[in-house]
């Protein structure tokens, strides 16, 4: 099942699809774009942890020319990055190289401490996109990001859709893309990631304890390109969604 969190006549609704609308929990069906979209956050509407990975695709890092980490390179974020499908994203106007990454979210189902990677399928609750802005300007090191460069708020878009676990057969086969005002700019699989679901799920709850909703972004493949205000973004993954997101200036 497909879940989402919408605003719709001045209220926070949990809604699903529904043969292309929107059905509410009290029975109502409502059109995509008679609502204004929210992080489809799950079973909390606030993840008490974002973790984020850095160069998880090695044509990425190749790209960046960067070596290929030997174990995850990660870093936190904040929940003011976040914002809905259909929402803006705000460029500073100093800015130079602002780019998207298109990344598969795990969205953490249950309490999860010291998994082992054969039961780590178990724990994730759903999946869901993410676009994971990154403003270049402020880039010391790949290997340890500047917070401005992955914590401005509305950089980190996510949705529309959290997709239940059990209906994505293999979260490690899923084709990805992004397309630039209608142009594809970015293509890549998600069977290409150098630390997958169960590795990362078995690595973070080793030594910290995950709970339900906490969110991991896994990184993104090569092809990312500056991104200027006007520019429409769509990152998609198959069987999660399609996420729509607008640059503005600040």
């Amino acid at each position: 099942m497909k879940h989402a969190r919408i605003l719709f006549e001045n209220a926070v609704h949990d809604a699903v699809e529904d043969g292309g609308r929107l059905r509410l929990a009290d029975g109502r069906q409502v059109e995509a774009d008679a609502v204004s979209w929210l992080p489809p956050l799950k079973p909390v509407p606030r993840p008490r942890t974002i973790l984020a990975l850095g160069l998880n695709y090695a044509d990425h890092a190749k790209e960046l020319e960067f070596k290929a980490p030997e174990e995850p390179l990660v870093f936190v974020k904040g929940e003011s990055t976040l914002t809905g499908h259909r929402q803006l994203t705000y460029r500073p106007s100093e800015v130079q190289f602002m780019h998207y990454e298109c990344e598969l979210v795990i969205v953490v189902g249950k309490t999860a401490k010291k998994v082992k990677r054969d039961d780590a399928y178990d724990f994730i609750g759903g999946y869901t996109v993410a676009n994971d802005y990154a403003i270049r300007d402020y880039l010391e090191n790949w290997y340890r990001p500047n917070l401005r460069v992955k914590n401005r708020d509305t950089c980190t878009p996510i949705g529309p859709w959290l997709v239940d676990a059990k209906d994505v057969a293999d979260p490690m086969a899923l084709a990805l893309s992004t397309t630039v005002n209608g142009k594809l700019t970015q293509s890549g699989n998600t069977k290409d990631m150098i630390f997958d679901a169960p590795f990362l799920i078995e690595y973070f709850s080793s030594f910290m304890t995950l709970q339900p909703g906490d969110l991991i972004l896994t990184g993104t493949p090569d092809g990312v390109v500056d991104c200027r205000p006007g520019d429409v973004i769509v990152t998609e993954i198959a069987q999660i969604g399609a996420l729509v997101n607008t640059i503005a200036a600040a």
